[in-house]
């Protein structure tokens, strides 16, 4: 019996337009075009396909930006050894040991195979880095996701085929407690420009995780993640809104745990910052015990997709570390006028303003830092602050250090970047350069690769208990 790919996609769980691409190219036996529109046995198996190397699980990332959560789901790059806690983790004993307290985390299974961010500068400080860990270029594509979908849906190949895993920090500014809070109605578009009269309200700055579902449903990874500002949690009932927009990607295709806020330095990351994350799970690949214990009323903790807390910034518990501080976080750091590195030497130069404004306080070093933001306009908190404006790092003062705001590389230690990652880039041809003043924005708007690699860590442990083997 002959039926519509729309109908034998509902029956099997899949994208309609994912079987049309499957159809031209001659994946079914029994599909035939009538006028414009496919055809297909309603008894025919779903094509699947063989992967070549069941080890790697490739990952497809949105709203990229520099490459925070990227790096984090990849591994293989180094931290300070206080933000490893081998009490909680003792399986992470693949760690190597190297200088100056610093530890090289192993990588994961996990492999970016596209990537994508409107800004160009966060293009440039992907590719620099990741291009010398042997990714190619290619993978990072430039332009707004909103163009990307509609032209994969017109039959261009733009995403790839055999993804596991979709990753993505939808904007946040119109959900942050520091913006408007507009969320849903927000006035920019999905170019960032601001919106016209004739700009559909779904191709949104505020409603592009819609078009993060798109990409979902047409790729359909067994995983998916979204990460946005802890304000989108308070904000009406946007977090249930777009829990319940997930879940119905190809028709009640995936099973989306609650969200949940997770507090950055409660992994070892020297910052405060709060994120909420969605998980997503595809129903039809999930074992029948996970995906009984992935939707039952208490989620199990074996099956529990969040990482367990390493360090006891907002809890308590005999095997957590204490918080990892700025102190620890800035070992080994020359002042800027000393460095050699360009990102140690770059910082903004915006005078103190007043205890009435944004970014006018002196960090602490015996504590977290602040919040990286990525609209700070240059009031990125200070170093260290004069005596006349409140400075308590009075030794540092009298050894004759001068009052000064974080450097660009302060604040990519503070996101847990490794010092090998560029962000201070000249122009190069048609490729934008990475300005000091970019710099403090793309490091702002990045996820802290080390939260992101105990979230890929956990799904790691976890793949076969959800997958089966």
């Amino acid at each position: 019996m002959l039926v519509s790919l729309a109908e034998y996609a509902a029956l099997h769980g899949r994208s309609p337009d994912t079987l049309r691409r499957l159809a031209e190219k001659g994946a079914f036996s029994t599909a035939k075009k009538i006028g414009r529109n496919w055809v297909v046995d309603k008894t025919e198996p779903y094509p699947v396909r063989k992967r070549v190397n069941k080890n790697t699980l490739n990952v497809l990332s949105l709203f990229s930006g520099c490459g925070g959560l990227d790096l984090g789901f990849e591994g293989g790059f180094d931290v300070i050894a206080n933000a490893i806690n081998f009490k909680v983790h003792p399986d992470w004993n693949e760690v190597i040991t190297g200088e100056n307290g610093w530890r090289n985390l192993p990588k994961t299974r996990f492999n970016t195979v596209f990537a994508n961010d409107i800004r160009p500068d966060a293009q440039t400080a992907w590719r620099k880095y990741f291009g010398k860990r042997g990714t190619a270029c290619s993978v990072y594509h430039l332009g707004s996701i909103v163009d990307l979908v509609k032209m994969h849906k017109d039959g261009e190949e733009i995403f790839p085929a055999d993804i596991d895993v979709v990753t993505g920090g939808f904007p946040c500014q119109d959900f942050s407690v520091a913006g408007k809070r507009k969320g849903f109605n927000s006035d920019k578009c999905h170019n960032g420009n601001h919106i016209d009269e004739d700009t559909p309200s779904i191709e949104s700055r505020g409603q592009l995780y819609m078009w993060m579902r798109e990409v979902i449903a047409l790729t359909e990874p067994k995983i998916f993640i979204a990460e946005n500002v802890k304000g989108l949690a308070n904000l009406a009932d946007v977090k249930a809104t777009i829990e319940n927009d997930f879940r119905s990607i190809g028709g009640n295709g995936y099973v989306v745990v609650d969200a949940r806020v997770l507090h950055a330095a409660d992994y070892g990351v020297p910052q405060s910052r709060e994120r909420v994350i969605f998980i997503g799970f595809k129903r039809s690949a999930l074992t029948v015990k996970a995906l009984t214990r992935l939707t039952s009323e208490s989620l199990c903790p074996v099956y529990d997709p969040y990482p367990p807390k390493t360090h006891s910034y907002t809890a308590d518990g005999a095997k957590l570390l204490p918080p990892t501080n700025l102190s620890q976080a800035f070992v080994g750091l020359e002042e800027p006028h000393l460095a050699s590195d360009p990102a140690q030497q770059k910082y903004s130069k915006a005078k103190y303003m007043g205890k009435h404004c944004q970014g006018q306080t002196e960090i602490r070093l015996h504590d977290i830092g602040p919040t990286i933001r990525s609209e700070h306009h240059g009031n990125i908190e200070f170093r260290r602050l004069s005596g006349e404006n409140g400075g308590k790092l009075i030794d540092e003062l009298e050894s004759g250090l001068e009052e000064r705001r974080l450097s660009i590389r302060e604040c990519a230690r503070i996101q847990t970047f490794p010092d090998v990652y560029e962000f201070i880039i000249p122009a190069n041809g048609k490729a934008k350069g990475v300005s000091a003043s970019d710099a403090y924005k793309i490091i702002g708007n990045a996820v802290p690769p080390l939260l992101g690699y105990h979230i890929a860590k956990r799904l790691e442990k976890n793949w076969e208990l959800y997958f089966g083997g």
